[in-house]
């Protein structure tokens, strides 16, 4: 016999061999093809875009929440030939913003640690090395002078 107890917030159930050896009378419950908290990607069945969609990272949310929101609007709803070149106004917004925030939404530049810097210098410097000709190494297109049986006249 299976028995209950309450933590806090949490029910634990536990259960005996007899309890599993009975099949399930669970009744599972069709999804809602409306329901605004299942996961549907970026884009819902309706063409709204889903904001709590984990491919945002975030980025619907925070101090730049709504610049991002509003220029990211605009480009999905865009109409132009030129997909979302009326949205130059909210995507500076949008950067201003992220500027103001930079220990939240780091430039590319700032991603680089000093490791990778170095790392970066190092193989620049092989390839570069790698390109310049030894002294030794004679191109083979060019004629070396006979000096085996020539005479000087």
């Amino acid at each position: 016999m299976s028995s209950i107890r309450e933590e806090g917030k949490d029910q634990i159930i536990f259960v005996t061999k007899e309890d599993h050896a009975t099949p399930s009378s669970a009744e599972l419950v069709e999804e809602d093809p409306n329901d605004p908290y299942e996961e549907r990607g970026l884009i819902l069945p309706s063409g709204e875009i889903n904001w709590n969609c984990p491919c945002l990272g975030g980025m619907a949310s925070g101090p730049c929440g709504t610049d991002f929101k509003d220029a990211f609007s605009c480009f999905h709803y865009s109409k132009e030939e030129v997909k979302g070149s009326e949205c130059l106004e909210q995507f500076r917004a949008m950067q201003e913003c992220m500027q103001r925030y930079p220990e939240l939404y780091p430039q590319e530049d700032d991603k680089v640690s000093e490791t990778d810097k170095t790392s970066q210098d190092s193989a620049s410097a092989e390839i570069s090395g790698a390109n310049s000709t030894s002294p030794t190494v004679q191109d083979s297109n060019t004629t070396q002078p006979n000096t085996e049986g020539s005479v000087e006249s």
